[in-house]
């Protein structure tokens, strides 16, 4: 006898087993890489429209021609695995995702859920990356955080190229974000330069206490 612990997830993973046997499927996503009909995906336009607007808008009758064939969707910016990491998300009951794929299509799956409207996944992806910030991905995160701009991304690899920019700046990855972000990399070196001069060393305990006052130097 089926428990209800199998039962709640027999549920849960309906629309996932609508990917899985393919069901009533009435149109196709195409990833930027396929090259063949059989790497296409078969999905359904009502759960997509379901969780996208913009995948809505593009659905509609008088978007698409009438045919037999089934109707398919070109996502050119995203590889296979990329799009199935996006589809998967996408008919999750829950809005989850394991936590594997998101890092590892992180990039990918940000910039899909802002072009797509998918503000959930946006805010999922925002975590990822915000938690992953270290020395060498730092450029990387705030490079992405403007396009479009987010700020509270933004903020946070901003911060994290503040406290680390002693090393950052003497990378090479940083002499090619000069070139390409001249605009971010003066307001990188503009607040470096602002919290170095509010920064005074403590003559009495030689650190930045913000305790003995009276001993600033």
């Amino acid at each position: 006898m089926a428990t209800q612990s199998n039962n709640k997830d027999v549920f849960l993973n309906g629309f996932r087993k609508l990917l899985t046997e393919q069901w009533q499927s009435d149109v196709q996503l195409k990833a930027g890489d396929t090259t063949d009909e059989a790497s296409t995906i078969s999905a359904h336009k009502l759960v997509l429209a379901a969780r996208s607007e913009v995948l809505k808008k593009m659905l509609e009758p008088d978007e698409i021609k009438a045919s037999s064939k089934l109707e398919t969707i070109t996502l050119s910016e995203m590889k296979h695995k990329e799009l199935e990491a996006l589809v998967e998300f996408i008919y999750s009951v829950d809005g989850s995702i394991s936590s594997e794929t998101l890092t590892k299509h992180v990039r990918s799956l940000y910039l899909a859920a802002d072009k797509y409207e998918i503000p959930y996944l946006r805010d999922l992806c925002r975590n990822n990356l915000i938690s992953s910030l270290s020395l060498s991905n730092a450029l990387n995160i705030l490079e992405l955080a403007q396009i479009p701009f987010d700020k509270v991304l933004h903020d946070a690899a901003f911060a994290n190229i503040q406290t680390n920019l002693s090393t950052i700046a003497s990378s090479a990855q940083f002499n090619f974000f000069v070139i390409k972000h001249p605009n971010l990399a003066v307001e990188i070196m503009k607040a470096f330069i602002t919290r170095a001069s509010n920064t005074r060393v403590c003559g009495y305990c030689n650190t930045v206490c913000g305790y003995c006052k009276p001993y600033y130097r």
